[in-house]
Formats: structure tokens, C-alpha cells, sequence
């Protein structure tokens, strides 16, 4: 995961992409959001977001 998160910066630096930085990390904050939910008290507040 390590090389793939350092293949996709350099991507973002060498194009000057840098607009997908805040995307991805959205990606990612929600995707963490979802893993944390499955197993908490939190969920039935996760499910009236969606």
C-alpha cells in the first residue's frame, strides 16, 4: 500500500495533478469511516448520512 500511495504522488507531482489530492483523501476518510461503523455504536448515525 506504501508504494502505491508514493506511485500516486509522484504521479500527482510529475503531471501537476494536484487537484486529486483532496478527492483521494476523501475517498479514503469516508472508506475509513464506513470500515469503523461496522462494528460500533456510531452506526445507525452513519446510515442517516447516506
Amino acid at each position: 500500500m506504501i508504494s502505491t500511495l508514493g506511485q500516486l504522488f509522484k504521479f500527482m507531482t510529475v503531471y501537476r495533478k494536484f487537484w486529486l489530492a483532496p478527492v483521494i483523501i476523501g475517498l479514503v476518510a469516508l472508506g475509513g469511516l464506513l470500515v469503523l461503523a461496522q462494528s460500533t455504536a456510531i452506526t445507525p448515525f452513519i446510515y442517516a448520512i447516506f
